[in-house]
């Protein structure tokens, strides 16, 4: 028997990782099922290989899903992250290997004690962010390390944007992964460290106190902390840093514009009242003492003030702001997306007649091919498609709930990502 890969979701985020697999199936004999609940847009992405196959899925349906699962030698998920937990236990149940590209969340972690006992390796937090961030950040850690260096300050900023050629409307940005993940983005608040000190900041106040970064050839860009930068502290062996932030990247009038979305409760999922606005404009009032000069044009242009009204089903602000997203903020058929990823790493050397203390930074830019093979999907598809491989091929004896810090984990990927574009520039000063 072939061995058997299912993907489970076949969205922005799985093209590349499609193609890889099916790739790497014609030359080591795989068979790619794609399962998704548009059976169309899997088979889509699947072509004309004979080594892939689509399926059509309600991932609810336990007996469908089960079915799959069972037949499986490896599971992949690139489903959103709340349907995970449907996956691990079936995973655990079947006794299959599970790679996702989402964090580990309560759910996965509670699962962890019954995934060591079984001695399967389920590796998540596989993408780019997280993923290629922890991947690239431990490399260099590391190696600060064995150098008998110690890192003072921590700072890993990623950003999912408009390639600059394709940079045309006045947020300076298009959507090129999940436009609901883009209107949650933040809602949790974030917690850091900086100079010592932990450091908490709740969504009402995370885009209004964005600081700035200047990024090789593209200027100065916008940073706001993306999530509980603390739980990696010990993960990166970064206890003694006395700063260490995780970072997402936007144009500093993007933040500007989101804060005021955000303040004016604009973001908010709770159903809307009974009596509500049934026009843009008027769902938008709550906005309307909050605007300056400089965001107006952003407002405009993602359709605030229209006069028509929104879809019935879209009942909740949340929904609402989501459906102007995707419309207004699309890339078109020419547009191109873009990665950026910076670390910034200042550290102490031991003794010599260099300075001791030296900053490093490393630098990874990747453009989108097209509307489909881009940047995002890039990045995120390729390392999960490459874990594929080493699962299959027994390259890795790895078992437990892991996520991409071990050397034995990143060294091989970081090396296959390279020639496929995916490479960093490192400058030390």
């Amino acid at each position: 028997m072939h061995p058997q890969i299912v993907l489970f979701g076949a969205g922005r985020s799985a093209t590349c990782l499609i193609d890889y697999l099916l790739t790497e199936a014609a030359v080591h004999h795989w068979k790619l099922t794609v399962a998704d609940g548009d059976q169309t847009l899997a088979q889509s992405k699947i072509g004309g290989s004979p080594f892939g196959r689509a399926q059509g899925l309600d991932i609810r349906h336990e007996e469908s899903r089960q079915q799959l699962v069972s037949g499986a030698d490896l599971v992949i998920s690139l489903l959103p992250p709340s349907l995970h937990a449907l996956l691990a236990r079936d995973c655990l149940s079947f006794g299959k290997n599970l790679l996702t590209a989402s964090y580990v969340d309560e759910d996965m972690a509670r699962l962890r004690p019954e995934i060591e006992s079984k001695n399967l390796l389920f590796l998540c937090e596989m993408g780019l962010d997280p993923g290629i961030d922890h991947m690239s950040a431990m490399q260099l850690v590391d190696r600060i390390h064995r150098d008998g260096g110690k890192v003072i300050r921590f700072l890993s900023h990623t950003g999912g944007l408009v390639a600059p050629s394709s940079d045309d409307n006045p947020w300076h940005y298009k959507v090129s992964w999940n436009p609901g993940n883009i209107v949650r983005a933040g809602s949790g608040g974030a917690v850091f460290r900086e100079e010592g000190q932990r450091k908490t900041w709740d969504y009402q106040e995370l885009f209004g106190r964005f600081r700035e970064v200047s990024l090789p050839s593209l200027g100065r860009w916008a940073w706001y902390p993306n999530r509980d930068s603390l739980r990696y502290l010990e993960r990166y062996g970064l206890e003694e840093a006395q700063t260490f932030i995780r970072t997402t990247l936007r144009h500093p009038i993007f933040c500007q514009a989101w804060q005021a979305i955000v303040a004016a409760g604009l973001t908010s999922a709770l159903p809307l009242s009974d009596v509500h606005p049934r026009t843009y404009a008027q769902w938008s009032k709550p906005i309307r003492p909050r605007i300056t000069e400089g965001i107006q044009p952003l407002l405009a242009f993602l359709g605030l003030f229209d006069e028509r009204e929104f879809p019935a089903e879209q009942t909740s602000s949340a929904a609402i702001l989501q459906g102007l997203v995707e419309s207004r903020l699309a890339m078109q058929p020419r547009d191109r997306d873009m990665i950026v990823m910076l670390h910034q790493l200042v550290c102490q050397m031991p003794s010599s007649r260099d300075k001791s203390v030296v900053q490093v930074e490393s630098f990874l830019r990747v453009e989108g091919q097209d509307r489909l093979r881009t940047a995002m999907a890039q990045t995120v598809g390729l390392p999960l498609g490459i874990a594929a491989k080493m699962v299959l091929t027994r390259a890795w004896d790895l078992h437990g709930l892991l996520i991409p810090t071990l050397p034995a984990i990143y060294e091989p990927v970081l090396r296959e990502l390279a020639p496929l574009g995916i490479r960093f520039e490192e400058r030390v000063s």
